[in-house]
């Protein structure tokens, strides 16, 4: 069985439980290996766990390490996914559907898994996922951060903190379009679609436990906001520091010390 990678710094910011590795690949086996054990004890107490996943690059070593973990009847897990663009086609690779289902659903395959359909009329889209989301309350949500400081696409100029809705259609702020292309998600600005579904901010903190893994040297503007910055929504990240249970997983090249 192999070790869980330990921290080299760990604080708090608030209630927000901090963790800083020596690399992504340290950060990832840690956070997985966390995540995991949270979902094997509510399968212990519960008959079914529902998790979202955020799709990004930022969480390869995760997904590709929870993947791999022992003891987890996935047969019993209900999965979504935190956002999706609208208009892309149903065989277009940059789908965040396609992505978990390559990085993730494929490899353990869930018990139900739940999809935005980027090709359906946004409104309707997002009514039917929000009544998804209604049916139980979220036990578990893996999120990253953007460089602009958004959480799913809740990006600072359409981020609410008190939403009514649970998924709604927004606008992408520029600086997330220019994050795609940097992920090597799409070639030029261009091409990144203008809207997308996501959910809310008040859906994403309604999950028992928030596991936010956050690599990289492009995100520590972005982190640094999130820790020691006033919460505010031109930060979205910025009110992790308020949930009851939510654990942030850093390497030394997002971590606003290094």
């Amino acid at each position: 069985m192999s070790t869980t990678p330990l921290a080299e710094r760990a604080w708090t910011a608030d209630r927000l439980r901090v963790r800083q590795y020596a690399g992504r690949d340290d950060m990832g086996k840690a956070a997985a290996a966390e995540a995991a054990e949270a979902i094997r004890q509510k399968l212990n107490t519960q008959g079914t766990v529902r998790i979202v996943f955020a799709a990004a690059p930022s969480q390869n070593e995760f997904l590709e390490a929870l993947a791999a973990a022992e003891g987890i009847d996935w047969a019993r897990v209900t999965a979504f996914h935190m956002d999706e663009y609208i208009g892309l086609s149903t065989d277009a690779p940059q789908r965040f559907s396609h992505f978990l289902t390559t990085k993730l659903f494929s490899r353990v395959r869930p018990g139900k898994v739940h999809l935005l359909d980027s090709t359906a009329e946004p409104a309707q889209e997002c009514a039917r996922y929000a009544a998804l989301l209604r049916e139980a309350p979220l036990d578990i949500v893996c999120l990253g951060i953007g460089e602009n400081g958004h959480i799913a696409f809740n990006d600072p100029p359409v981020a609410d903190f008190n939403d009514p809705e649970l998924v709604k259609r927004v606008k992408l702020d520029d600086l997330c379009r220019e994050q795609q292309v940097h992920d090597g998600c799409f070639a030029k600005f261009e091409d990144v679609p203008e809207y997308a579904m996501t959910l809310t901010v008040p859906a994403l903190m309604s999950a028992g436990q928030l596991f936010c893994i956050v690599p990289g040297a492009a995100k520590r503007r972005a982190v640094r906001g999130t820790l020691e910055g006033p919460i505010t929504t031109a930060c979205p990240a910025s009110i992790l520091r308020t949930h009851a249970d939510c654990r942030m997983y850093l390497d030394r090249d997002s971590s606003p010390d290094e």
